[in-house]
């Protein structure tokens, strides 16, 4: 996890209250939500993701794949495109929703780079891993994807930005077992106001679903991310989440997913 937090990070630095303050003192800071899968595959690489890379000691020249959720800037700064042209032209895919891809595409200044438009529903191959992509409850200007990612090691979901699962999840999902699941809970015990958000209620519930459908089992590790200072202080959030059966992790954390050993079901 290269990094956790909301848009705004947690603490939001503009926060005077205790949720914030007392973080700030301790340094611990989420910034937001970004993910390296092998150092090969970057997803969703908003504008902190290439320094979070730099500050756990980690390359991304050998990034070969990103996937971007949504246009939202916390997701895509689509700068990286021309950053990473001043020094390479290895070839790069970038996968997302149409709106992703329009964002990306002036970024470009030659190079070696594929862009591959998904929607809901539809797969694509990205070497070693088979990505399906999943609707999002989520208001994003355009479509909005979650994705389910099945590695040569380890299936993955990738499950941000989303308020409750959107119709046809569970089918999408049938036959899949995920070894991790990265799922936001971004409101705490505050009332999303959109709906576009998890917060502890709908969280609990979303990942209790997962279970009904046989997506998540015992040894599924559930992770909660894109957190935010809307959440309880980080020692009684690890507590609720525990309760759960999930858990948080710091900015930086590596996590190492595998034994499931299932595969994207048609």
């Amino acid at each position: 996890m290269l990094g956790t937090g909301s848009s705004d990070g947690w603490p939001n630095p503009w926060c005077a209250k205790p949720c914030c303050t007392s973080l700030v003192e301790a340094g611990l800071v989420r910034s937001q939500t970004s993910a390296l899968i092998d150092r090969v595959l970057l997803v969703d690489p908003g504008a902190e993701a290439p320094r979070q890379a730099m500050r756990s000691n980690i390359s991304l020249a050998g990034v070969r794949y990103v996937l971007v959720s949504h246009v939202h800037p916390d997701h895509l700064d689509p700068a990286f495109l021309l950053y990473r042209s001043w020094v390479t032209t290895e070839p790069l895919t970038v996968v997302g929703p149409k709106p992703v891809i329009d964002a990306c595409r002036p970024w470009v200044r030659g190079g070696n780079v594929t862009f591959v438009t998904i929607t809901a529903g539809r797969d694509v191959v990205l070497g070693p891993y088979r990505v399906r992509a999943l609707p999002a409850n989520h208001d994003a200007h355009g479509e909005a994807c979650l994705y389910a990612i099945a590695g040569p090691d380890a299936t993955v979901l990738w499950g941000t930005d989303t308020g409750p699962w959107a119709p046809g999840v569970q089918r999408m999902l049938a036959g899949t077992t995920f070894d991790l699941v990265l799922l936001e809970e971004t409101f705490g015990d505050t009332a999303e106001p959109t709906g576009g958000h998890l917060n502890l209620q709908t969280f609990t519930a979303a990942v209790g679903q997962l279970r009904e459908w046989g997506s998540a089992t015992q040894s599924t590790d559930i992770v909660a991310i894109h957190l935010s200072h809307h959440n309880p202080p980080p020692e009684q959030l690890y507590l609720r989440l525990r309760d759960v059966g999930a858990r948080a992790v710091p900015d930086g954390t590596p996590i190492i997913a595998g034994g499931v050993r299932s595969t994207l079901t048609l």
